[in-house]
C-alpha cells in the first residue's frame, strides 16, 4: 500500500500498517476519506475499515458516493457486518441490500436488530425508482396535542437516530394521520407552551406515495423548494420521507443512465475503470450489434440504386454529406425532445403540436444546408477545383433539394421517435443519437435518390 495516497502519512521505506492509515483516515472529512478509499483495491478497503473506530466506520459506509460499500460490508465477518449496518441509516442499508445476492441477503439478515429487520422489510418491498425505495422511516414525528416543549424535548432524545430533524412531522394521536409538517426553525423561535398546532402555516404538508416515480418526486422538490418531503399510505399516515440528498443521488444516477442510453449503450453500475473487460463487451456490444444490423439497411438501399450510381457516380460523393446532415438533425431534434419529456414540459398527446413545429424547423434548417451545398458546388466547379460534368447545375439542384427533404425528415422522425418509445412504454432516452442516425441514413438514400432520379432522368439518368 503506497502512503504517498494519504495527506499526513509519513513517507517511509516499507508501508504503513493498515490501522496507522485507519487512524489518519478517521481524523479526515468523510468525503475525502472516501475519495481516498475509492482508489484502493477492495482488500484494502476492507482491512482500513475493520480497523477504524466503529462510528466513523458507519460514518463513511452511509455515504453512497463510497463505490464498493455493498461488497466490502458483504466480505466483513458476518457479527461486524451485522453491528455496521444497524447502526447505519436504513435507506442507505436498503440500497445496500439490493446489490446482494439472495444469499447474503439471507446471512446478514439474520441477527439484525429489530427495527433495522423491519424497516428493511418495508422498504425492500417498494419497486426501485419509486418513492418508496428512496425512503428512509427515520424521521421525526410528534402527537398534534404536544407543546413546542414536549416537541424539542423529544428532539433532543432521538435526533441521533434521524435522517434529518429540519422538519417535524405533526400527525393525529387518534387516527396517525399527518397533519402538518414544522420547519425547526419556527419551532425554535415559538413560546415553549405553545402548542404544536399554533407553530407554522395551517396548509396541508405536500406529500407522496410510495409508489410515485423519483422524477415526479424530485419536480416537487424543486417546485417546493423542499429538504425531504413525506410519504403516505392510502390512509394518510406517514410511513417515510424522502430527502434531498437522496434525491440528487438518486437523478444523478438516472441522468447516467439516460446520457448512456442516448449514446447507445446499456448502463453502467460502477466507474468505468471499475467494469471488467468482459462485462464492457457486454454492455457495448449489444446495441453495435443492432445497429450494424440496422445500417446494412443502408446497403440494401445503395444496391438498389446500383444502376444509377453506375450512370452517375458523381452522386457517391455527396452520400457521406446526405446521410450525416439527416442524421445530425434528426440527433438534435431527439435530444430536444427527450429533455422535454424529462421535464413534463411536454405530454404525450403533444405530439401533433410538435411535429407541426419541426416540419417548418426543418424546411428552413434544410434550405440553409441546401444553399451552402449549391454553393459549394458552384464554388468548386467556377474556380476549377473539381469538375462536376456539364450538367452540374442538376448535380447541385439534385444536392440541395435532397438536403431540404432529408433534413425536414430528419427533425421530423428525430422529434417523433421519443413519443412512439414513451407510448410502448420505454423510456424516451431508448431513442439513442446511433438509432435516430441510422434510420435517417437508410431514409436519407431512399429520398437522395429518388430526388435524383426526378431531376436528372434524360441527362445524367
Amino acid at each position: 500500500m503506497n502512503d504517498l495516497r494519504f495527506p499526513n502519512v509519513a513517507v517511509n521505506a516499507r508501508p504503513a500498517p493498515a490501522p496507522t492509515i485507519a487512524q489518519q483516515l478517521a481524523t479526515m472529512h468523510a468525503a475525502d476519506a472516501i475519495e481516498l478509499l475509492n482508489e484502493l483495491e477492495l482488500l484494502e478497503s476492507i482491512e482500513i475499515l475493520s480497523e477504524m473506530p466503529h462510528e466513523h466506520a458507519v460514518l463513511i459506509l452511509d455515504q453512497p458516493e463510497l463505490q464498493e460499500a455493498a461488497n466490502i460490508i458483504k466480505r466483513l465477518p458476518a457479527e461486524t457486518a451485522r453491528q455496521l449496518l444497524d447502526a447505519m441509516s436504513i435507506d442507505r442499508v436498503t440500497d445496500i441490500f439490493q446489490q446482494f445476492d439472495a444469499q447474503t441477503r439471507v446471512r446478514l439478515g439474520v441477527g439484525l436488530g429489530p427495527e433495522t429487520s423491519a424497516a428493511l422489510r418495508k422498504l425492500l418491498r417498494y419497486p426501485p425508482h419509486t418513492a418508496g425505495s428512496l425512503m428512509t422511516t427515520e424521521f421525526v414525528s410528534v402527537p398534534s396535542n404536544w407543546s413546542v416543549a414536549q416537541t424539542l424535548q423529544h428532539i433532543r432524545e432521538v435526533e441521533r437516530s434521524r435522517e434529518t430533524i429540519y422538519a417535524i412531522y405533526v400527525i393525529d394521536p387518534d387516527t396517525k394521520k399527518l397533519r402538518r409538517a414544522v420547519a425547526l426553525r419556527r419551532l425554535i423561535t415559538s413560546e415553549p407552551d405553545a402548542s404544536i398546532m399554533s407553530v407554522g402555516r395551517d396548509v396541508a404538508p405536500v406529500n407522496v406515495s410510495p409508489l410515485t416515480d423519483q422524477e415526479d418526486v424530485a419536480r416537487l422538490f424543486r417546485k417546493h423548494d423542499l429538504l425531504a418531503v413525506p410519504v403516505v399510505n392510502d390512509a394518510d399516515q406517514i410511513i417515510g420521507i424522502v430527502t434531498v440528498d437522496d434525491v440528487i443521488d438518486a437523478m444523478t444516477q438516472e441522468m447516467t443512465e439516460d446520457t448512456l442510453k442516448f449514446g447507445g449503450m446499456e448502463a453502467l453500475h460502477k466507474p468505468y475503470m471499475q467494469i471488467g473487460f468482459v462485462q464492457m463487451l457486454g454492455k457495448r456490444a449489444g446495441w453495435l450489434g443492432i445497429l450494424f444490423l440496422s445500417e446494412m439497411l443502408t446497403a440494401s438501399a445503395m444496391q438498389h440504386f446500383e444502376g444509377e450510381l453506375e450512370k452517375a457516380v458523381v452522386l457517391t460523393l455527396f452520400i457521406p454529406l446526405i446521410m450525416s446532415s439527416g442524421g445530425n438533425s434528426g440527433s438534435q431534434a431527439t435530444s430536444l425532445l427527450i429533455r422535454a419529456l424529462a421535464l413534463q414540459e411536454l405530454r404525450l398527446k403533444d405530439w401533433w403540436r410538435v411535429a407541426l413545429r419541426e416540419i417548418p424547423t426543418g424546411l428552413v434548417l434544410g434550405s440553409f444546408l441546401g444553399l451552402i451545398g449549391v454553393v459549394r458546388i458552384a464554388t468548386w466547379q467556377m474556380l476549377g477545383f473539381y469538375d462536376y460534368g456539364q450538367h452540374w447545375p442538376l448535380v447541385a439542384a439534385t444536392v440541395g433539394t435532397a438536403l431540404v427533404g432529408i433534413v425536414t425528415f430528419g427533425s421530423l422522425a428525430g422529434s417523433m421517435l421519443p413519443f412512439a418509445m414513451q407510448k410502448l412504454g420505454f423510456d424516451p432516452a431508448s431513442a439513442s443519437a446511433p438509432f435516430v442516425a441510422t434510420l435517417v441514413d437508410v431514409t436519407g438514400l431512399v429520398i437522395y435518390f429518388s430526388i435524383a432520379l426526378v431531376i436528372l432522368s434524360g441527362t445524367l439518368l
